[in-house]
């Protein structure tokens, strides 16, 4: 008799978790209410590949606009807050050959360290320091594939929409890689880091 309470007791216990009102849900960490005007500034690259910064700029700029969820204005025109990017690495590297040992898939990484800067308090809001891109791509001699430029477009939407969802949406919506596992990993070790 004691182990049919004791399993009554339990299912009534597991019944009371499983309900609505026992999820966990964090506090939305949004915006701070003071920032209506947001400024991107020009990106800086710490890698050895030249003008990756340019055009990552320009997909950035771009997505905040059409989010249209800020104002986006200039940094010296009264911004609150302020998006400050470095590519701090770049990876390029064949995954798969033919048999001729010919490159026929490539794996493109990159990384950015992300910071939103509230001008007012001059105070960080949110920091990503290993925001990672990914785009596993055919090379462009096989059919379906792409150049490394059109792979780094691709990384670039991607980074740009999650910055933009992490700005937006509050933490948890975006995160980035642990930067000690990727710093310490032989795997990411490269020329560009």
């Amino acid at each position: 008799m004691k182990k049919i309470w004791l399993l009554f007791g339990m299912a009534c216990a597991l019944a009371a978790c499983a309900s609505e009102g026992a999820m966990y849900r964090p506090q939305a960490q949004i915006m701070p209410q003071h920032i209506k005007k947001v400024a991107v500034r020009p990106i800086l690259n710490k890698t050895e590949v030249f003008a990756l910064e340019d055009k990552f700029y320009n997909e950035l700029y771009d997505e905040f606009l059409r989010n249209g969820t800020y104002q986006i204005v200039a940094e010296n025109n009264g911004a609150e807050g302020v998006v400050v990017t470095t590519i701090s690495r770049y990876l390029n590297v064949p995954i798969q050959y033919d048999s001729q040992l010919i490159p026929t898939v490539y794996r493109m990484d990159i990384w950015l360290d992300v910071v939103l800067m509230d001008k007012t308090n001059n105070t960080p809001v949110w920091r990503e320091p290993a925001f990672l891109g990914t785009q596993i791509y055919a090379a462009s001699t096989m059919p379906g594939g792409m150049t490394e430029v059109q792979a780094r477009d691709v990384v670039f939407e991607k980074l740009s929409r999650d910055i933009v969802k992490r700005t937006v949406d509050g933490f948890g919506s975006v995160m980035s890689e642990n930067k000690k596992k990727v710093m310490n990993n032989p795997e990411y070790t490269t020329i560009t880091q």
